[in-house]
């Protein structure tokens, strides 16, 4: 089993459920899927591009990406329709609990002058992150990077609500940052 799973097993579903009043274990809010997603925009003039960032999402998730082609043509970007623009792969079980486990344990605290992600859920409890580049990956190999290619992730949950979505994330080991108040006690 997983580490993350284990710990959500054992330690943050309990709190959740006693924090929250929930008597159902499957109304306990978990962790349903995560998607990373990198779209590539300068696939456009050079079409190997997308290869390449399959070829390192794909070795990131462990997983095959789908690759992601545009739904119509805009001319001022020199886009066509079903011209390949990006890819993306939907993680789930355990490959799910292994990629949330080494994004927060080991990728996270290697990005430069790092101070937490923001705290910012969608409405429903899930959460959406951006990183601005592959390297952070450990293994992504540097030397072979042929260019900066930045990603989404989403972390989809059966929360409902941005508490319990925030509370979940939190008691899983999310870095979230810490709002400074200013001096007439607004947050910043």
């Amino acid at each position: 089993m997983a580490r993350l799973k284990e710990k959500y097993v054992k330690e943050v579903s309990p709190r959740l459920k006693q924090k929250f009043g929930i008597e159902n274990d499957h109304a306990v809010p978990r962790l349903l899927k995560i998607v990373v997603n990198m779209g590539v925009g300068s696939a456009v003039e050079n079409k190997g591009r997308v290869e390449v960032a399959a070829r390192d999402l794909a070795t990131i998730s462990g997983q095959k990406p789908v690759i992601r082609k545009s739904k119509k043509a805009i001319s001022g970007f020199k886009l066509r329709e079903d011209m390949p623009i990006g890819c993306s792969v939907t993680l789930r079980r355990e490959r799910m609990w292994e990629f949330a486990d080494r994004l927060i344990t080991i990728v996270l605290p290697r990005i430069r002058d790092f101070r937490g992600v923001k705290d910012k859920l969608d409405g429903r409890g899930n959460y959406t992150m951006g990183l601005s580049e592959q390297s952070v990956f450990p293994e992504i190999e540097f030397d072979k990077i042929e260019f900066p290619q930045g990603m989404d992730i989403t972390f989809v949950t059966s929360a409902g609500t941005d508490e319990r979505g925030h509370a979940l994330l939190k008691e899983l080991g999310m870095p979230f940052a810490v709002r400074e108040t200013t001096q007439k006690g607004k947050k910043s």
